[in-house]
Parts: C-alpha cells; sequence; structure tokens
C-alpha cells in the first residue's frame, strides 16, 4: 500500500470538508443564526489540515486499484463523520448516531431521514442537508480529480474513479480522464442550473429552488419541508419529476447529444430500456391509482413523480404510496430493485446490470439449445468482456448477500416483515423512503443505534457499488496499510505509468 499518497488524498478530503462546510456558515450569518460558530468550528480546522496537506507531496505518487478502493471508502466514511459534527454541535440533532446517518444518508444521496419535522432546522443546517446531496451526486474523488493532480497518471486517476463510479464500467469520454470529470460536472451542474431557474420562475423562492435543486441533481431527497415536494404547486412537481427522470440517465448520453454523436446516444441500450421501464411504470400505477385519485391528471401526475422519484433514486414524494394500491406498490419495490442508470447520480443495481444479466441468461438458453454455437454478449452493439460479464454476477451475488446479512441483524428489531424489507433495500439502492414504518410520511428515528449503523453501511455500500466499502473490513488491507516499506512492484508501477 502506497501510504504516502493516502494520506494525501484523505488530507485532501478534510481540506475540501472544510470548504464545503463555509457554505452553510456563511448561510447561517445571512441569516443571522447563531449555529455559524459550530459550523465555523469544524470548517477552519479541516482547512487548516487541507491547507497544510498541500505543501507535503507524497514520495510515490502511483497506486494501484486496491489503493483506490480503499481511499474511496475511507473518505466517504471520512465525509460522513466530519459532516455530523456540525449538526451534532448545535443541538439540532443531540445523538451523534442520529446525526451521522442523516449526513451519511446526504453524502451517498439515500435521502432517509430520522427527523420528525424539518422545519425545526436552521436554514444553515437545511441548505447543509441539501448541499451534501450535490457533493456526493457525482462524487467527491471526481470533484477532486476535476481540480487538482491527484496522483501520477492516468492510469492511477482511473482507479480512483473506477472505484467512486456508479455502473459496471468507467471509460474516456475525451483522451485525458481528468477533462473527462471535468465534462461530467460541468453537464451535472448546468443541468442543476437550469432546474434552479425553472423552479424559480414555476414560483420557489431562491431558497427552496436552490435546495430542491441540489437534492434533484443529486437525487438525494431531502426537502426542507415535511411534506416533501407536496406542498408545492403541480408545475414545480412536473418540473422536479422531469429532472429526477434526466439525472437518472447515463451522463455519457447527454455528451453524445452535445458534441453531435446522437446517433451514439440513441445507441445506448441502457437509455432505452430506462425510458421504457419509467413510462410502463407510470401507466401501469396510473391505471391501477385512478379510482383512488380526483382525475386522471392527477393519478398521472402522482405516478409519473412517484416513478421518476423512485427509479432515479430520489425519494421526494408528493403522495403516500405506502397506502397505494398492492398492484403500485410492488412496482414500486421493483423500481427500487433496479434503479437508474449506470454513470447517473442515480442508485439502485442500475439498468445495464439487468440488460447484461437478461443477456447472459439468454446466451445460456442458447448453449443449451444450440451446444456448438458460439455467441458474443453485445451491448450497445459493441461485444462485453467475460470480466465485465463476470463481475456484473458477482456484483449481483455481493448485493443479495449484504441484504440478507441486513435484514437478518434488523430482524432483531421485532418490526414486520414489509418495513426491515423495504428499509434495507431503500438504504442499499439510496432511494430514501419505504413502505410501512419507513414510508414517505415516516421516518428512521426508532430504529436502534445497532439497526441505524447496519443501515449507515448500507447507504455507503449501495452509494460505491459494495466494494469499497466492503474493502475496508478485509484484514490485509490494514496490514498492508500499517507496513512501512515499499514494495518494488509498486515503484515499478509507478515508473511503467510515468
Amino acid at each position: 500500500m502506497n501510504n504516502s499518497v493516502i494520506r494525501f488524498i484523505l488530507f485532501y478530503v478534510i481540506g475540501f470538508m472544510g470548504l464545503f462546510l463555509m457554505l452553510p456558515f456563511i448561510v447561517a450569518l445571512i441569516y443571522h443564526e447563531d449555529v455559524w460558530l459550530e459550523y465555523g468550528l469544524v470548517a477552519f480546522p479541516c482547512l487548516v489540515i487541507g491547507i497544510i496537506n498541500s505543501y507535503i507531496k507524497p514520495k510515490e505518487v502511483s497506486f494501484y486499484l486496491k489503493e483506490g478502493f480503499f481511499c474511496t471508502g475511507a473518505s466517504w466514511v471520512i465525509l460522513s463523520l466530519i459532516g455530523a459534527v456540525p449538526l451534532w454541535l448545535t443541538g439540532e440533532i443531540p445523538h451523534f448516531i442520529d446525526a451521522v446517518f442523516e449526513t451519511a444518508s446526504g453524502f451517498t444521496t439515500t435521502g432517509a431521514s430520522i427527523l420528525p419535522e424539518v422545519e425545526a432546522l436552521t436554514h444553515a443546517s437545511l441548505f447543509w442537508r441539501s448541499f451534501t446531496h450535490l457533493i456526493g451526486g457525482m462524487g467527491v474523488l471526481v470533484f477532486l480529480l476535476t481540480i487538482i493532480p491527484l496522483a501520477g497518471g492516468e492510469g492511477s486517476q482511473f482507479n480512483l474513479m473506477k472505484a467512486e463510479s456508479p455502473g459496471p464500467s468507467v471509460g474516456k469520454l475525451v483522451p485525458k480522464l481528468k477533462n473527462t470529470a471535468q465534462m461530467l460536472y460541468l453537464i451535472y451542474l448546468g443541468l442543476c442550473a437550469i432546474e434552479i431557474i425553472l423552479l424559480l420562475i414555476a414560483g420557489m423562492t431562491p431558497f427552496e429552488a436552490i435546495n430542491t435543486g441540489f437534492a434533484t441533481a443529486g437525487t438525494g431527497g431531502f426537502g426542507i419541508y415535511s411534506s416533501s415536494i407536496g406542498g408545492f404547486n403541480v408545475a414545480c412537481q412536473w418540473i422536479v419529476a422531469i429532472f429526477m427522470f434526466i439525472f437518472g440517465v447515463n451522463f455519457n448520453f447527454y455528451y453524445y447529444m452535445l458534441f453531435h454523436h446522437a446517433r451514439d446516444a440513441f445507441r445506448m441500450e441502457e437509455v432505452r430500456m430506462y425510458a421504457l421501464i419509467t413510462a410502463g411504470s407510470i401507466g401501469i400505477i396510473t391505471l391501477n391509482t385512478l379510482s383512488c385519485s380526483a382525475g386522471l391528471f392527477d393519478a398521472l401526475t402522482k405516478a409519473a413523480f412517484q416513478v421518476t422519484s423512485i427509479q432515479s433514486s430520489t425519494g421526494f414524494s408528493t403522495a403516500d404510496f405506502a397506502v397505494w394500491p398492492q398492484a403500485s406498490r410492488c412496482v414500486l419495490v421493483i423500481l427500487m430493485f433496479i434503479g437508474a442508470c449506470a454513470g447517473s447520480t442515480g442508485g439502485g443495481i442500475k439498468v445495464s446490470r439487468f440488460i447484461l444479466m437478461g443477456k447472459a441468461v439468454h446466451k445460456e438458453l442458447i448453449s443449451y439449445i444450440h451446444p456448438r454455437s458460439v455467441r458474443k454478449t453485445l451491448m450497445d452493439g459493441k461485444p462485453v468482456t467475460h470480466d465485465t460479464v463476470r463481475s456484473n454476477n458477482v456484483f449481483f451475488g455481493t448485493f443479495m448477500l449484504v441484504f440478507f446479512v441486513s435484514g437478518f441483524i434488523l430482524s432483531f428489531e421485532d418490526l414486520d416483515f414489509s418495513t426491515i424489507f423495504t428499509a434495507i433495500i431503500a438504504c442499499l439502492s439510496n432511494i430514501g423512503p419505504g413502505m410501512s414504518m419507513v414510508g414517505p410520511t415516516q421516518n428512521f428515528a426508532f430504529f436502534t443505534d445497532l439497526s441505524k449503523i447496519v443501515l449507515i453501511f448500507d447507504m455507503l455500500a449501495g452509494r460505491l457499488e459494495l466494494f469499497p466499502i466492503l474493502m475496508l473490513f478485509h484484514p490485509n488491507i490494514w496490514q498492508d496499510l500499517f507496513t512501512k516499506r515499499q514494495t518494488k512492484e509498486l515503484i515499478h508501477a509507478g515508473k511503467i505509468l510515468k
């Protein structure tokens, strides 16, 4: 393990946390709220650590994928812990585990909350909750790649981006990986800005529009009111619904459209399937809830909002879907597993993984019918490697293993099956609300500390595609981390990358 570069990256993350915390510090000053002191007490030490770290360069800048995974997992744990401190110090969330749950939910863009009444928070804390979605949506290390030379060479930077980016594969849109990260962030922030402007035109105040825009862009779902988006007019609801769908699309699609590669954009099977699943789900729920709605348009509006909210893993709500007919709830639970596209800010298993699994099953059936046939698995007209198919299968197995272990631990709460089942999938897929006692009008405060820690783990594991977090529990990683000698292989790899 290259300890010097790990230290360099983690301290850089702490430094930028200080910079991020300056924003709610400023919001507190604008609204004349006393919590500026608590945010300042956390922000300034982090900034000092970051500034000092910038002058201490790592001895060897190259590193393997395991260092990238370790840095990613550790960074997100650090973000959640530091981000919780001001909420805890202000007394707005007096229990530290609850504060960590809230910030982990924010950074992982889950949107599950332990707060029974969010209106009781200060403007600074409401802004901080929403801003954590914006940071976590695209990834803090992807953000760092856009502005600083984190490590030596494209290979090392690719290891970081691969560890944090959602989906089965990561590639370059432009020749340099740093430029790819910058392009993705420009698209991300540009779409967020457009949504905020439209929400302002539709009638939201600047504070409401900014917070809603941040939460939508990161597909997080923290609302600044207990009614979520239900208290806003229909125009605002449709704007949010459309942008939830937009942020659930693979960002490669927008790059292709912006730079005149429309044919490549519409060739993406995942985007077509994502749109088809969304449209089909909206149609089913609209018809199924028509009898308990105030007309066709009302049923369509609520169905479109909840489908895009759940599938994109945003978690906003305009209706208590936990009391909808059984078929509608079943559709929403299925969408919790499927999730959004790879390369988006959405959560879930991802549409592309289900497509690959379907193709693998079809290929296996063909091999039984025609044993001597040789067929390639294609995605977007390109062959899929065996390693990609294998890693896809491993992900499915690991996801279900984490799901069942979490379910076993939470079963000691002695709650109903629907609550436990949907609470886990809501956190592991970064959805936010579930059904029954964790429905859209409820919260997660009633869970014990142990269950909350398990759900925090699920949120982090789900956002980071499982393995960067699981790697933190592997004893060999910690053994290598505390081994001071630098291996010859690592030094050799660094020379090759240079």
